[in-house]
């Protein structure tokens, strides 16, 4: 692990209630698909950024076919692999408020290196006492394909149903742990 610059010293974690993790994929080549994963677990200690998401907890919930088809081997097979996992290798806190974080992220079993890029908001005294917080926002694009994510379509007038590329989107509230 390498750390350029390491303003959260000690342990934080993501407040669940004001942190979620979120995808963007192009549908039907006419609008975008966004979704969220609830059950997250989001851990910073001493500079390495670990995070997981229960794949069940994804915001489809009708029509229960799609959920179902989403849930299933063509995508995240969620019987087998029933996490999203990530661990950060670096993480870079630039003093101008820049972000970059990179690591393994793991889908359906397949580990690939992804690069976040986005901002941090160095800590604060939260109003209820000694608690120091912190704000992390990230994005990074992935091809799904790369995850074992092929499913797809063919269009009538030509291109597929589903794009590759997926956005991935990270909003963190950190809470400075004892």
């Amino acid at each position: 692990m390498s750390t350029t610059s390491l303003p959260l010293e000690g342990t934080y974690k993501g407040d669940p209630v004001h942190s979620s993790f979120g995808f963007a994929v192009r549908h039907m080549g006419v609008q975008t698909f966004r979704g969220t994963f609830s059950e997250v677990d989001v851990t910073l200690h001493d500079g390495t950024l670990e995070g997981r998401a229960k794949v069940d907890s994804i915001s489809i919930r009708q029509p229960e076919d799609f959920r179902n088809h989403v849930l299933s081997d063509e995508f995240f097979a969620a019987d087998k692999h029933p996490e999203v996992i990530f661990r950060s290798t670096s993480l870079d806190l630039g003093g101008d408020g820049v972000a970059t974080v990179r690591g393994e992220l793991t889908i359906k079993g397949i580990t690939n290196e992804v690069v976040a890029t986005g901002t941090w908001t160095p800590p604060t005294q939260a109003p209820w006492g000694e608690t120091q917080i912190a704000g992390l926002e990230l994005s990074a694009d992935i091809d799904r394909t790369q995850f074992g994510m092929a499913w797809n379509a063919p269009l009538p007038k030509g291109g597929n149903i589903l794009a590759e590329k997926v956005t991935l989107t990270i909003h963190l509230e950190l809470q400075q742990q004892a």
